[in-house]
């Protein structure tokens, strides 16, 4: 998209975090922007700050895994701001923390149903709207450097699945979207500063009910000192304007990715080889 000022934006997770620094960027390059979020008072303060930067904002209290709310947010934003261009499929959770073994059905209902699925609402809800208008759009889906690489700790597999995921829906929504001249980002970030460690306090009951994770591991550790979420809204808003697919935030977990890749190329030379 070459042009963003008076343009439609609707972003998931948006009270706080990586989404709420995309909704600063959004606002400061002059697009109407909608927030969503499952937490009501910081989605009634963060609409707050973002009109007092001067931006149009909406707040809207929704789960993301709820495919009604999706729908439903998807008419807000229509009937208040006219046109939508931008989808920013950003809200996650990070799972339990327990290992493949030891989860149950609500650890992967939970997990699959916000990071997974509420992207899916997302698309289901807000396509049709931008297609209708003809005007191309974007969407910005935020997977995770675990959707590059599987961490090498246990208790990391439900998140590694979704993330994983998303780019690949990602990837093949570039295609399918191109007609429409509709782009795709897929954000992959590494540690930012976001309460990400602390998603389980919002856990609908029927995906087993709140609960906390241990303050002091690795997940919380990586968070508190993690990037700001600002700069990474920064650059969200560089890959819509320059049509990006991939969005990186930091080159530290290069040589994981790399040893996948490898371990890849290398099947495929053994296959090769067989065929000598």
């Amino acid at each position: 998209m070459e042009h963003l000022k008076g343009k439609g934006a609707f972003i998931t997770g948006g009270a706080s975090g990586i989404g709420l620094g995309m909704a600063r960027a959004f606002v400061s390059a002059g697009m109407k922007v909608a927030i969503a979020d499952i937490e009501a008072a910081p989605l009634k303060a963060a609409e707050a700050e973002l009109k007092a930067l001067g931006g149009e904002c909406l707040a809207i209290h929704l789960d993301v895994s709820d495919r009604g709310d999706m729908h439903e947010a998807a008419h807000t934003c229509e009937a208040v701001f006219g046109k939508m261009h931008v989808l920013c499929n950003n809200a996650g959770v990070g799972g339990t923390g327990k290992p493949l073994d030891q989860v149950d059905d609500k650890d992967w209902d939970w997990a699959m149903g916000v990071n997974l699925g509420g992207t899916i609402n997302g698309l289901q809800a807000f396509l049709p709207l931008i297609k209708s208008q003809g005007e191309g759009g974007h969407v910005v889906n935020t997977a995770s450097m675990s959707g590059l690489r599987a961490y090498p700790n246990r208790g990391q597999g439900i998140y590694i699945t979704t993330k994983f995921a998303l780019v690949g829906l990602s990837e093949a929504l570039v295609s399918d979207l191109a007609p429409h001249n509709i782009g795709v980002s897929v954000l992959c970030p590494g540690f930012v500063n976001t309460a990400i460690y602390k998603a389980g306090r919002n856990r609908p009951d029927r995906y087993g009910g709140p609960f906390a994770r241990e303050d002091g591991g690795m997940l919380a550790d990586g968070a508190k000192t993690g990037m700001d979420p600002n700069l990474v809204g920064e650059w969200v808003l560089e890959a819509i304007l320059d049509n990006k697919l991939y969005i990186m935030t930091h080159d530290g977990e290069r040589g994981m990715v790399e040893d996948r890749h490898n371990a890849i190329m290398a099947a495929f030379d053994e296959v090769a080889a067989r065929e000598v």
